[in-house]
């Protein structure tokens, strides 16, 4: 089955609620393909090896969490940019990002799938405007201690965990929020939470994690935003009786 790109994404930027996020790149269709989409690619970034993989599958759009024209860039068109715009105009690959809106979607969101495969419940929206969160917090049924978080995170996740150890005691309040958010712990801390999770670490992050007691875990950057774009290609799958393969090209970060 097909549907209509404009169809398609009428219904992705309603359901996540596009409008209400301050982006820093444009949500939604970045490069236009065919105007009927019967195959999606879904990734974290639209890299060269994910564009390849969607050759191969023959995709008629790639659905990602990490598009392009990101506040800041280089607007010319050469070199590495130059390649993937090539191959994805070549075969008229649509290309769909959806960047903070899908940090904070509270069923397919990266956090809210993080969260709930992480056995975490009563979860709320943290971090942002209300309507527009992109972070999750919540809490285990039953408390863990640190060192038993951090090995829980590294089989979920299939990779290695910076833990900093927070105050004595288990953990049972967490906020989380994928990628690049280290720079939220001081949020995290402000509401009294155990742990804040996330991708990435700053030299000062260590130091505020100690200093305020909680517990910190940099959890990889790709890792923590794998579930987004597989979670809504996955749905639109179902929905709409597409065809749709998830493509974890491997990223160490």
């Amino acid at each position: 089955m097909t549907i209509s790109r404009d169809d398609l994404l009428a219904y992705c930027d309603g359901l996540l609620n596009v409008g209400a996020f301050a982006d820093y790149a444009p949500n939604g269709l970045q490069v236009e393909g065919r105007t009927d989409i019967g195959r999606i690619v879904s990734g974290v970034t639209a890299s060269q090896a994910l564009l390849d993989a969607a050759v191969e599958f023959k995709a008629d759009a790639v659905l990602v969490h990490h598009g392009y024209f990101w506040k800041g860039e280089d607007a010319r068109i050469t070199g590495m940019k130059r390649r993937r715009l090539a191959t994805l105009l070549a075969h008229e690959i649509n290309l769909i990002a959806y960047h903070l809106p899908l940090d904070g979607h509270p069923e397919l969101g990266n956090n809210a799938q993080w969260a709930r495969a992480l056995g975490l419940g009563e979860l709320k929206g943290f971090i942002g405007q209300a309507g527009a969160e992109i972070g999750v917090r919540g809490a285990f049924a039953e408390p863990v201690a640190g060192e038993v978080l951090a090995q829980r995170l590294e089989a979920l996740l299939g990779r290695s965990v910076l833990h900093v150890a927070g105050k004595p005691g288990p953990i049972r309040t967490v906020g989380l929020c994928s990628g690049g958010a280290q720079g939220y712990i001081g949020e995290a801390a402000a509401l009294g939470l155990d742990a804040y999770l996330t991708g990435e670490v700053s030299e000062h992050t260590v130091h505020v994690a100690r200093e305020m007691g909680l517990h910190f875990y940099a959890c990889g950057h790709h890792a923590t935003e794998r579930f987004g774009a597989r979670a809504l290609g996955e749905h639109l799958a179902e929905r709409f009786g597409l065809t749709h393969r998830f493509v974890d090209i491997d990223n160490p970060a």
